[in-house]
């Protein structure tokens, strides 16, 4: 079993940055893929980023590339998401994902997080 708690939501600027924090306990997830997902109001949960467990690739959802960055530090067992350049749209509750057998856009993940509100005011 792995446990995942999110944490660095928070209230932010447009134009402003957040970094989420994705810690990982029960077992080293060093192995794993890792993704963060988020969930506006009155929409469907969608993919934002992922990464292999090597740590070697990452991935994104177009509407965040560029300004994204999903990375880890398994000697930490701990995932990051660095969010620059936040739109109001960007607002959603976050969630952290893990995947013994990685993560793609269209996975469902084995282990969730909790989420972490991320609000960006216009």
């Amino acid at each position: 079993q792995v446990q995942l708690v999110e944490s660095g939501g928070g209230l932010v600027q447009a134009g402003g940055s957040l970094r989420l924090s994705c810690a990982a306990s029960g077992r080293s997830f060093s192995s794993f893929g890792v993704g963060w997902f988020r969930q506006a109001p009155g929409e469907e949960r969608e993919f934002v980023a992922a990464i292999t467990g090597t740590g070697g690739n990452t991935y994104y959802a177009d509407s965040v590339k560029g300004r994204f960055a999903i990375s880890r530090d398994d000697a930490k067992n701990t995932a990051y998401l660095q969010m620059n350049s936040l739109k109001a749209e960007d607002t959603a509750i976050y969630y952290c994902a893990a995947h013994p057998l990685g993560i793609l856009p269209t996975s469902t993940p084995r282990y969730w997080g909790q989420g972490t509100q991320v609000t960006v005011s216009p």
